[in-house]
């Protein structure tokens, strides 16, 4: 009997095995999305010749459909988690492999330093919204960094060196998956109404939209081009989290009220899959990665993109908006149109 008592707190211990398979059904549930979204697109190549609705936007909006009429259970919820963000990060990590240093380098300081300032214009201007509105500091910094930086990914870096408290840090994030999701759906219509080449696409998109992940989804149906330069872009302005956030480290004491110091880790700064990204790129511009594992790459790249979108809409409530505090949906949708707005001029300069 006490064996078997002994023995128990290790079995209930899951093993890595046991987490894999955890994650095999959700896994699953989002290929399937992904499979259908791939034959609607293949359907409208036969009936219009053009796919005017890509498969990565389909399976978003089939996964949206889905969840609103069915709660996933959680068996479910680990896989879609892992495919919503695991799948999505190794997508952004071997897109690092079809792009070389050179596309940096012909980009020139101008637009290094537009990037720089749309995103201290955006912080400065979305605080002061924020404050307008009559959020606290706290909130309004979280709202600011998570706008003009990298939505969900910034907050987290920034909430425990100011001190946030979860209601802040909730009230910051409520917002973010229904805007992500937004940009990515709304923003390809801009490239034929404002007439945007695949460059001019590829900053906007790398300077409005929230996360890297997110970057790509939004530019693959544009071409290759503006998904690198997208991406590019996006790396910029996420580099400016670190002056940000060691800026608030030497202010911290202003807004934690325990005074306490809470270090922020380098692989919270710089994510796993960026570091990948560089060093797929920088084996890509030494040409170790040759020039024929480029298309086999991009393929599947594709493929966990669309998978990847699938999980994002089975993790989007639109029920949640009835949540969302009315001064904090308005603080945060004005932040979002002031950086678009911003970005839209910018890029009708880079010609």
């Amino acid at each position: 009997m006490s064996q078997n008592q002994a023995s128990s707190p290790a079995d209930s211990k899951p093993t890595a095995i046991s987490r894999v398979v955890a994650l095999i059904p959700g896994i699953l549930l989002c290929v399937a999305v992904a499979g259908v979204s791939a034959l609607l697109e293949r359907a409208e190549l036969g009936v219009f010749e053009h796919p005017y609705v890509e498969a990565l936007v389909m399976a978003i909006l089939l996964g949206m459909v889905l969840r609103s009429f069915w709660k996933p259970a959680p068996r479910w919820q680990a896989g879609i988690a892992f495919s919503a963000k695991q799948l999505l990060e190794v997508a952004v990590m071997l897109l690092g492999a079809s792009i070389s240093f050179a596309a940096i380098a012909a980009s020139g300081i101008a637009l290094l330093a537009s990037i720089a300032a749309v995103v201290v214009i955006a912080l400065c201007v979305s605080f002061g919204l924020s404050r307008m509105l009559g959020l606290s500091t706290r909130l309004s910094i979280l709202i600011a960094c998570g706008n003009s930086i990298c939505g969900n990914s910034a907050i987290a870096a920034v909430a425990p060196i100011i001190g946030a408290n979860n209601d802040e840090i909730a009230s910051s994030i409520s917002f973010t998956a229904i805007l992500g999701v937004m940009m990515v759906l709304g923003l390809p219509l801009l490239i034929p109404l404002l007439q945007l080449s695949a460059t001019q696409y590829g900053i906007l998109a790398g300077l409005t939209v929230y996360a890297v992940p997110q970057v790509l989804a939004a530019t693959v149906p544009a071409g290759l081009v503006s998904t690198q330069i997208g991406t590019l872009v996006k790396l910029m302005r996420v580099l400016m989290l670190g002056p940000v956030v060691v800026g608030l480290s030497l202010a911290a004491s202003r807004w934690q009220s325990d005074a306490k110091k809470t270090n922020v880790g380098f692989f919270r700064l710089v994510p796993w899959f960026i570091l990948g990204f560089l060093a797929l790129a920088t084996l890509r511009s030494l040409e170790i990665v040759p020039a024929t594992v480029v298309g086999p790459v991009t393929k599947i790249t594709g493929f966990l993109t669309v998978v990847s979108m699938a999980a994002l809409g089975l993790g989007v409530d639109v029920r949640v908006l009835a949540n969302v505090g009315g001064r904090v949906t308005a603080a945060v949708t004005l932040s979002l149109m002031l950086l678009l707005g911003i970005s839209i001029a910018l890029v009708h300069w880079f010609k």
